[in-house]
Order: structure tokens, then sequence, then C-alpha cells
């Protein structure tokens, strides 16, 4: 297999080629042995992406939501991004939806670009390869790249960790309002959308949202924001260009109150730490192997408690 030019790539990525946009991701997602010569290349071309996290039970339509939404921001003359995390299928490992059945109606605008990720069993919603990825993209260009995440409830509050604006998405029926919070996933969202409002208790869902966010004490120590509901119909662009419109809002408002940056920081040292744990476990299942399992053994004889055992291997394990 020919070693692709790396410096290349991203010079294409920068031009907007798909394809190049593409190779760089599938590389990510490999955990190909250029991935650290890609993500030096990279680093200096990222920070300027928004980044709109797309959450909610299933059903409530956050494909559709997500469309809707590309639509609308292709009409302002943004470069968009599409990341659209998947279940796994459990025979090859990729995202069972693919990228030509989402959004067709996107397919051929060369403004935006669609990957769809496989979670490949990663708890909370989203692919371990997912911020890289989110990282080729904000490098190559793109104005806006927005995060749509596998419906799963509680496990599913990862996106906060990546998006600068969070939408969670919720429809009338099935007790949705009630579902999300005990999923926990009012916490963690910066805008509201109520979809599919033109169903018989839309409004009942809105005014139960509307009382729940006045009781949550959410956000940030003396946080300012409070999180708009929009009542939407994606299907048909109903009330899509309100949710644009409060997504800026809520980017404006991190900006003046300095939550933008802090956000950042915080995306940042979770994917450090995120990176370092994995060559941690990467060692162990090498050469820190038969040091863990002499350990082990050590500990379930009595000889020497956890704490020490650990302390030992990480010292070793670090070349200490």
């Amino acid at each position: 297999m020919t070693v692709p030019d790396v410096a290349d790539l991203v010079d294409r990525a920068r031009r907007y080629e798909p394809r190049a946009v593409a190779r760089l991701i599938s590389l990510v997602e490999d955990a190909s042995p250029q991935l650290r010569e890609v993500a030096a290349a990279l680093a200096p071309l990222t920070g300027r992406a928004q980044v709109i996290g797309l959450t909610g039970p299933p059903g409530v339509g956050k494909s559709t939501s997500t469309s809707a939404l590309v639509t609308s921001l292709r009409a302002q003359g943004k470069r968009v991004g599409v990341l659209a995390v998947d279940p796994s299928s459990p025979f090859s490992g990729g995202a069972l939806l693919g990228d030509r059945i989402r959004m067709q109606q996107h397919a051929t605008d060369p403004g935006v670009f669609i990957r769809s990720m496989a979670t490949r069993g990663h708890l909370g919603g989203l692919s371990w390869a997912t911020p890289q990825a989110l990282r080729v993209l904000d490098a190559a260009g793109f104005d806006v790249v927005l995060v749509e995440t596998v419906g799963v409830g509680q496990s599913e509050v990862d996106v906060v960790s990546l998006a600068d604006t969070t939408i969670v998405l919720l429809a009338p029926g099935m007790g949705d309002g009630i579902q999300a919070a005990k999923a926990g996933i009012l916490e963690i969202a910066d805008v509201f959308v109520v979809n599919k409002a033109d169903r018989d208790g839309a409004e009942a869902t809105v005014r139960d949202l509307k009382n729940m966010v006045a009781m949550s004490r959410r956000g940030v120590a003396g946080s300012s924001w409070r999180q708009p509901i929009v009542p939407t119909v994606a299907s048909t662009m109903d009330g899509v260009d309100d949710v644009v419109k409060a997504i800026e809002t809520h980017h404006q408002w991190l900006v003046e109150h300095d939550e933008l940056g802090q956000r950042r920081y915080r995306r940042a040292r979770a994917e450090v730490e995120a990176i370092a744990l994995e060559s941690v476990r990467a060692k162990l299942g090498g050469p820190g192997e038969d040091a863990l399992r002499r350990l082990s053994e050590r500990v379930s004889a009595g000889e020497i408690d956890p704490y020490t055992a650990a302390d030992r291997l990480v010292e070793g394990i670090s070349g200490g």
C-alpha cells in the first residue's frame, strides 16, 4: 500500500478537495502509523470552526434536523461539515448508516462534507476518533461542524465535551421531557429543540421543558445563559432558522463571557488525557503485561496492596 503524503493531503483538504478530507479522516479512524504526523500538521490550522452537537432520544428526528440545519447554514454561505456517529456493525465494525443514505440532497454540494463514523463499542455515543476527525474538518476550513450522535440516552452526554453549543432535541409524546430529565441530558443542553411541533402535545412538551429549566440550577456558576426552547418541524424547515439564530446568540454569549475558550480548553484537556490513557493501555497489553500479571498475583496473595502495585506498574511502564 502506498504511504500517503500527509502534507499534500492537508494542502488538498484546505483547497476543499473532499477525497483528501475523507482520506485524512480514514487515517485517523484506522489509527494509522501516520496519525501523529497528521495531528502535528493539523494543529496550527485549527480553532476556527464552530462546533455544534446534536443529541436526544431515538425517534426525535436528529438526522432530519441535522439536514435542515445544513440547509439553513448553507443559505448563509457557510461551509458545513457533518460527523454522524452511528451504531457499529457487529460484523465489520463500520457504520451501519452510510454517508449516501443520510442527507442525500446535500450530496452534490461542494460546501458540505458528510461522514458517518462508527462508535465501535465506545460508550458515550461518540467514536474515540471523533475529536480527531473534528480537527480534520476544522483545519480544512469548514465554518461549522455538526456532530450528530447515536440516540443512546444517558451515555450520550459525551457530546458536551466536544461541542461549543449542544442542542438537545425532543419530540411530543412518549414522555420525552421526563425521559430527558431522567437521562440527565437536560443538564447538557444549551438550546432545546422540540421537533415535530405540528403534532399533538407539542405545546405541553414546550411547557414541561420551560418548567424544568426554571427549576434547574444547571450551568456554569453564575451563568446568565438561559436555554431557549425552539419548536420546529424539521421536515418542512419550519422554525429551523430560529434554531440557527439561537445557536448564534449562544455563541456570542460564550465569547462575551469567556466561556468559549474554557470549553475548548476542557475539550483539549479531555483529548490529551484520552490519548495518554490509551498509550498506557497499549503498554499494559505489551511490555507491561508481565509486570501487571506478577503484581496482580502478589495483590491476590496479600503480599502487597493494590495502590503500591499500581504505583510500581506506572513506574515500570514510564521508565521510572
